[in-house]
């Protein structure tokens, strides 16, 4: 496969046999869709490209296709606003939104038998004001600047409205921490109170148990010894 910029270096030495009595012209308005046709003259799968020849002698690469069925690839510049496609017989460029810029002769070339071979040229001419072109562009670019600050403002919103959203659900889970803590200590308060009166009580049910009697045996008198002889003295 050949590169687009050898492609363009000999679609230019062949330009010398290009003109416009040999080309169709196609009339197409300001701000308007028109699409091209260059008919497909490979029988073969092969590289096709579309190249676009302004200010007399300068040839752009615009676009190139491999097979029918894969995806185009477009050159620097012409990344917006074209479509390349491809059947058995035709060759379409779609370009959208013309302006004054756009004019100038396009032309499909061929990558066969190991030559470049160029296809049937089209004079692109775009009918239009150049001040309203400006104008048009103007209020494309200002359209372009209202959305973003609509963009923008309406992201100032969300984000603003998240922020309270955020703040008061920050201030309800310390709310509710707060609460919780305070339960917590109530419940060990609570506890603990209970856990004190009950020893108050033990100690109290001890304090008032009555203490047990001593079994004391009342003095009668001297008892006798056993085994001791008593004598009776005048």
């Amino acid at each position: 496969m050949k590169s687009p910029t050898l492609v363009t270096a000999l679609l230019l030495y062949s330009y010398s046999w290009i003109s416009v009595s040999e080309s169709r012209t196609v009339d197409a308005q300001s701000g308007g869709d028109v699409t091209l046709l260059c008919s497909n003259i490979s029988q073969e799968t092969t590289q096709t490209d579309w190249f676009r020849l302004s200010n007399g002698t300068k040839a752009t690469c615009v676009s190139s296709i491999y097979r029918p069925d894969g995806p185009p690839s477009f050159c620097k510049g012409f990344e917006h606003g074209f479509e390349m496609s491809t059947n058995v017989t035709m060759i379409f460029l779609k370009i959208k939104r013309v302006n004054l810029s756009d004019s100038g002769f396009y032309f499909c070339g061929f990558y066969k038998d190991q030559h470049t071979v160029i296809g049937e040229t089209t004079y692109l001419n775009v009918q239009g004001d150049s001040e309203s072109d400006e104008l048009e562009d103007s209020d494309r670019d200002y359209k372009g600047k209202e959305l973003c600050n609509g963009t923008a403002d309406l992201m100032s919103v969300i984000l603003g409205g998240l922020t309270v959203l955020l703040t008061i659900v920050v201030i309800v889970l310390i709310i509710r921490i707060c609460r919780l803590q305070k339960a917590v200590n109530e419940e060990s308060k609570t506890k603990k109170n209970k856990n004190l009166n009950s020893e108050d009580l033990n100690y109290a049910a001890l304090s008032f148990k009555a203490r047990p009697k001593r079994n004391r045996r009342p003095v009668t008198g001297r008892e006798v010894e056993p085994n001791v002889v008593y004598a009776a003295t005048r």
